[in-house]
């Protein structure tokens, strides 16, 4: 079967008895992964038999990839490229500049992941420290070009929420001179109800001296 013919997708409620079934061969606790079912993206084939999965979790703008699994290893390389694909993918939309990983096969250093120095292993988010094994790593973006990128998205946005906070003032106060206009004509005309209730006359007296 050629690439093409895999499909890979995020996991659905519907994937949850292969891939328990899946974990229990791996020899991966169970409990706690099938919580975190919308990290996992899996690969099927033609007739939607699940033949590999892998996990992308992210913590800020840095994404782990974990808890690969597969049915048949000897796919396994095949499957992990488009699965690379997909998870490059989801990086890029979550704005993730770093990528890491404690998956030890071979494809993830041809990948492009290497080990981590001490440096940078002290950019590793503190939910995975806790992690047993070494780490690999991959720079996808400059992080300072990310926080500049995302300070500009910042200041658009508290911008934005200026005008608007300006233009619901102007709505405000539209309203409330429309409403006092409104009290202004209710009143006068209140008032020249009461006068003529008082002298019936006032209007054609008015009305006879402006004539004059």
């Amino acid at each position: 079967m050629s690439s093409t013919e895999y499909q890979i997708r995020r996991a659905t409620v519907d994937d949850l008895p292969a891939l328990l079934e899946l974990w229990e061969r791996m020899d991966f606790t169970a409990a706690g992964l099938d919580q975190r079912l919308t990290e996992f993206q899996v690969a099927t084939d033609g007739a939607e038999q699940l033949l590999g999965a892998v996990a992308f979790e992210t913590a800020g703008q840095q994404g782990r990839i974990h808890h690969e699994a597969f049915d048949d290893f000897a796919l396994a390389d095949t499957l992990r490229s488009l699965l690379w694909g997909r998870i490059q993918m989801l990086a890029k939309n979550h704005g993730v500049f770093r990528i890491w990983t404690q998956e030890d096969a071979p494809f993830w250093k041809q990948a492009g992941l290497e080990p981590a120095p001490r440096p940078v292993l002290q950019k590793l988010p503190a939910k995975w420290t806790n992690a047993q094994g070494g780490w690999l790593t991959l720079q996808l973006k400059e992080e300072a070009a990310i926080q500049a990128l995302s300070s500009d998205q910042e200041f658009a946005a508290a911008i934005q929420a200026e005008r608007e906070r300006i233009a619901g003032r102007v709505q405000r106060f539209k309203m409330v001179a429309f409403g006092f206009a409104v009290l202004i004509a209710v009143l006068v005309g209140v008032l020249l109800l009461y006068l003529f209730s008082r002298n019936p006359g006032m209007f054609e007296h008015l009305g006879g001296a402006l004539q004059r």
